[in-house]
């Protein structure tokens, strides 16, 4: 049976702009393995955008199926696709969004402060690096030391270089042991050396660590990095296949 993390069934999305209804998705169909590396294309107004907030639990469709490694999602309310989120999906997009005047560390620190019991059971477990025991500090730390940033906790974002930035934000999506690292044009924002460091560290995180790695991109040579490609048009996937 294939382990799939992203299953999801005729997703369509549709908007209600005044008077006019306007369908971002057109009934998709995604199937993710763990693992896996995918890449998202399409033009502006494909639905690219819209599937990336439904995929990451930030919104829900319209009608569809949908499950996160295993949990039915579609139906859930705000604060069940917010539980969700926290645990299961770490963000990567192209603006860093740090908050400026908090250390490295803090910033990184930040998603474990909304970590709330599900189900009668722990919404976060202790990440790999920082031990059983470790607390939101030390795995803040671990975090950021996997991405090569340990000696820059203390830094503020204004302290740091673009590609810098990027990796703390990397590291706070990675703090919470996600399921899936969703990542928006994680390169969008940096020269091209800075990019293709960002673009390393994300890869060896998948293989180390087994996270599946959604990629949203406009850019060819980030898609080449993907094992397979979606792509979209006007709410429909047209093409996909395994490079």
């Amino acid at each position: 049976m294939t382990d799939y993390v992203v299953d999801a069934h005729q997703l369509t999305k549709v908007y209600q702009m005044g008077e006019i209804e306007v369908q971002a998705l057109a009934g998709v169909d995604v199937q993710i393995e763990r693992a896996e590396v995918i890449a998202i294309m399409g033009p502006s107004g494909s639905g690219k955008s819209t599937l990336m907030t439904i995929l990451g639990c930030l919104d829900r469709p319209t009608t569809g199926d949908y499950s996160l490694d295993g949990e039915a999602v579609a139906e859930l309310s705000d604060d069940g696709l917010s539980v969700i989120r926290n645990r299961k999906v770490g963000f990567v997009f192209q603006q860093f969004n740090l908050l400026p005047r908090t250390t490295a560390l803090e910033n990184v620190a930040l998603p474990l402060r909304y970590a709330a019991p599900l189900n009668g059971q722990p919404r976060i477990e202790a990440g790999r690096s920082a031990g059983v025991n470790g607390t939101k500090k030390e795995r803040a730390r671990a975090a950021l030391e996997a991405v090569g940033l340990g000696d820059r906790l203390t830094h503020r974002p204004n302290e740091l270089s673009g590609g810098q930035q990027q990796r703390v934000a990397i590291a706070r999506a990675l703090v919470t042991d996600p399921t899936m690292i969703l990542a928006d044009e994680p390169t969008g924002a940096l020269d091209t050396k800075s990019g293709e460091e960002v673009m390393r560290l994300l890869l060896a995180l998948n293989r180390e660590r087994g996270t599946t790695l959604i990629l949203v991109t406009h850019a060819p040579d980030i898609a080449a990095h993907a094992q397979r490609v979606i792509r979209l048009r006007d709410g429909l996937i047209v093409e996909e296949g395994r490079l």
